[in-house]
């Protein structure tokens, strides 16, 4: 596994690579990574030559009352399970090798980036959208792997390149959960040990959700409810939003069809925690 820090390097690598004919797998992340990275990793392996796996914190998308030096990091731990995952470049550049002092440029996917996350995180997915479009830029035509569980994020993304044209395959993974059903993230290790048991509540309403759906309930206001309940019998969890959507444009719908998501954000203590599903098919296990 080669380590680039340069993204002309990096440029200069690929353009051989494509010389060669072969196909290139993308695999964006902001490090800390976790199973369900490495699943993005591995089902990159399965579909291309050769796999570029990013980490770079992104200064663009943290809002102001969001501590980017707190992110959590591990870069050597990274690496180890990049290597081991069947990454071929690692490319981990410094902010001041992807951006000059002042960014003036950046993108804006609008609608998809103003509802759900975007009301209490308003420059947020204008930071992804800015970084994941220089990352394309950087790479070039190549099948990108975002995971599902940002799925909001990953509609953005997708937006963006049928708007923008870029040669990039865009697709989307499974989500990877732990034992008792809890979205994996990097952002798990800020829960206490009381904190990541109650956790467990999340998944479980959304799965209660699922079979209220398959015993033919179809208008999503009692669906909402049955999560809200679920997830509010612990005086620890605190509701940001409980949206059920296209999940395509992500617009509310009034009943449930095949192209429903299920959305919700919680906080736990200072944590924030998002997860969906696809209510047809709900999570598994539990």
């Amino acid at each position: 596994m080669e380590l680039v820090t340069d993204p002309k390097e990096l440029q200069s690598y690929l353009d051989q690579v494509r010389v060669e004919g072969k196909t290139i797998g993308l695999v964006p992340t902001m490090g800390f990574l976790h199973q369900g990275h490495i699943s993005l990793i591995e089902r990159a392996v399965t579909e291309n030559d050769v796999i570029i796996t990013t980490i770079f914190v992104n200064p663009l998308q943290f809002s102001a009352n969001e501590d980017l030096s707190t992110y959590p990091r591990n870069i050597e731990k990274d690496t180890e399970l990049c290597l081991k995952a069947g990454t071929n470049v690692l490319f981990t550049p410094a902010v001041e090798e992807m951006f000059c002092d002042t960014v003036l440029t950046s993108i804006s996917v609008s609608n998809l980036s103003s509802v759900l996350e975007g009301v209490s995180r308003p420059t947020h997915f204008s930071g992804v959208a800015t970084v994941v479009s220089k990352l394309f830029n950087i790479v070039g035509p190549c099948r990108a792997y975002f995971g599902e569980k940002d799925w909001q994020q990953l509609q953005i993304i997708r937006k963006m390149v049928i708007d923008l044209s870029y040669p990039v395959e865009v697709i989307g993974c499974p989500i990877i959960r732990d034992h008792d059903g809890l979205a994996l993230s990097s952002r798990n290790v800020y829960l206490n040990s009381e904190q990541r048991e109650i956790a467990s509540i999340i998944p479980q309403a959304l799965q209660n959700a699922h079979e209220r759906i398959r015993g033919g309930e179809k208008n999503t206001q009692p669906i909402k409810e049955i999560i809200s309940e679920h997830i509010l019998s612990s005086s620890q969890i605190s509701v940001d939003y409980i949206e059920v959507v296209n999940g395509e444009s992500l617009e509310p719908v009034i009943q449930v069809d095949e192209e429903t998501r299920v959305l919700i954000a919680v906080r736990i203590g200072t944590t924030r925690l998002i997860d969906n599903i696809n209510p047809h098919i709900g999570i598994n296990p539990i």
